[in-house]
């Protein structure tokens, strides 16, 4: 049994259609160097931005043999599936990473939504975000947030994170992605590939209106915490409990 935070606040999500656009098939990696991109620009203010968690374990870890990387080769879907690890300081377990998104709308109104408390949103009601649900142990398609960009007027940030349990070494042992599929434009791919064996969440990527235009802007900042110091660091002010999901036998 892992725990973590959750914003004990409403808790409605009604189910949804979801579609978005078919991005390019060319990407863009935002870097230190070059952190942001404007959505407005490429003519993506619209319909449902698509948002992806995937996740594949560190070949070097588990010594990454030839027999096992011609088997990922033969199935390129298993990249991205969650391997057995060993723990630290228990036996072995699986890798369980969540996807998140803080969010605050222009009328004030803040919140989460996340897997933690059943926080899934909703796409065509405020917050206009919508998580398709919790893969709880990693699949080909991994966990997917929808922003629906037809009410951009209406949201004033977006904070999109990543958080895991304090009983799995996940930040430590995988390579995480998380790529944004715009209505238009390339798609938007941000890499969580430093080695941070201590912490527990991350901050991967931001949307904010800046001087009229929707910006995407990198984040990557690693905190030890759970949700409650992502919100600090960020100036949310969201009240925040310790919260408990039960781990698959």
């Amino acid at each position: 049994m892992g725990f973590t935070d959750f914003f004990d606040g409403l808790r409605g999500a009604r189910a949804s259609q979801f579609q978005s656009g078919s991005a390019s098939s060319n990407a863009i990696e935002l870097t230190k160097r070059h952190p942001t991109i404007s959505l407005t620009k490429q003519g993506a203010v619209h319909g449902n931005l698509r948002v992806n968690l995937s996740w594949r374990m560190r070949t070097s870890d588990f010594g990454g043999s030839s027999g096992a990387g011609g088997q990922r080769l033969r199935h390129p879907f298993k990249l991205f599936k969650p391997d057995m690890v060993q723990a630290h300081t228990q036996g072995v377990v699986n890798v369980d990473l969540d996807l998140g998104c803080l969010y605050e709308l222009t009328d004030g109104t803040r919140g989460v939504v996340q897997p933690l408390g059943k926080l899934l949103g909703d796409i065509n009601d405020p917050p206009y975000v919508k998580l398709s649900g919790d893969d709880r142990f990693g699949s080909a398609s991994g966990e997917t947030l929808y922003v629906n960009l037809d009410h951009a007027d209406e949201i004033k940030r977006l904070l999109v994170f990543v958080y895991i349990y304090d009983q799995t070494p996940a930040f430590d042992r995988t390579h995480a992605l998380v790529t944004l599929y715009p209505i238009a434009g390339p798609r938007i791919e941000i890499s969580l590939d430093e080695r941070q064996p201590q912490a527990r969440s991350c901050a991967v990527v931001s949307l904010e209106k800046v001087k009229g235009e929707l910006v995407v802007r990198r984040e990557v900042k690693f905190v030890y915490g759970f949700q409650a110091e992502l919100d600090r660091l960020y100036g949310w002010g969201l009240q925040w409990g310790r919260g408990y999901k039960t781990t698959k036998a």
